[in-house]
């Protein structure tokens, strides 16, 4: 009952994540993602666990398809599971497990990986990777918006939307962008209004916090 898309930037480096499914607070158990090592996206039957496993296994230079192997050897659980495993280096990797019964698809694209289950169509992942790589010259997390977007233009999933979640970092150990829709009718129209509105203060947000001297704005 969740759609998902993890990308990289070329140009910059950053890497983010961005779900919204039929449950609440989505943000906060689905998506991960660490500065120069990657993304991922844990969902059905979401392992929290599985978020910062998986980010330390990349760190330790393992590749997300090698990831994804080793757990299907050694977590009976995974065939609950579906993930999304995107490297620093562009690198992506799928899970549909055996278990989930309904209309669900993975797809790896150019720096990006998708995934969806309970869908009204297959077309959702194909809609998110295809606006993803279409629009290049966009920030990340824009990028990532009109992906999901997308999906859900696609057909999204069989039951209402109630919660969303943006992720993406960049150069510091804290997130460049982390936005929630925990409860909402709309959550994708509530995303998008609070990443326009978050949009023109991100990077001094980083300042602020950097170099407080030249941040602009009050003290």
């Amino acid at each position: 009952m969740t759609f998902s898309i993890a990308g990289r930037c070329a140009r910059t480096g950053m890497l983010g994540a961005i779900v919204t499914t039929s449950s609440m607070a989505v943000g906060s158990r689905c998506a991960w993602a660490e500065p120069g090592v990657g993304a991922v996206l844990t969902q059905h039957r979401t392992d929290p666990r599985l978020g910062p496993m998986i980010l330390g296994e990349i760190k330790r230079g393992t590749a997300p398809q090698a990831i994804i192997d080793g757990l299907e050897k050694r977590d009976p659980n995974l065939r609950w599971r579906q993930l999304a495993i995107l490297a620093a280096d562009g690198t992506g990797a799928f899970f549909n497990g055996t278990k989930i019964v309904s209309v669900a698809k993975g797809r790896v694209g150019r720096n990006c990986v998708a995934a969806g289950n309970i869908l009204r169509d297959v077309a959702v992942v194909d809609a998110m990777v295809e606006a993803f790589e279409a629009n290049e010259d966009q920030d990340l997390a824009e990028r990532l918006v009109r992906a999901i977007e997308a999906g859900a233009a696609a057909g999204g999933e069989l039951r209402q939307l109630k919660s969303a979640g943006l992720l993406v970092v960049h150069r510091e150990s804290f997130p460049y962008v982390d936005l929630r829709v925990d409860l909402n009718s709309q959550p994708l129209v509530e995303l998008r209004f609070l990443w326009e509105l978050y949009q023109p203060q991100a990077a001094a947000y980083v300042v602020r916090a950097v170099d407080p001297d030249q941040a602009p704005g009050p003290a």
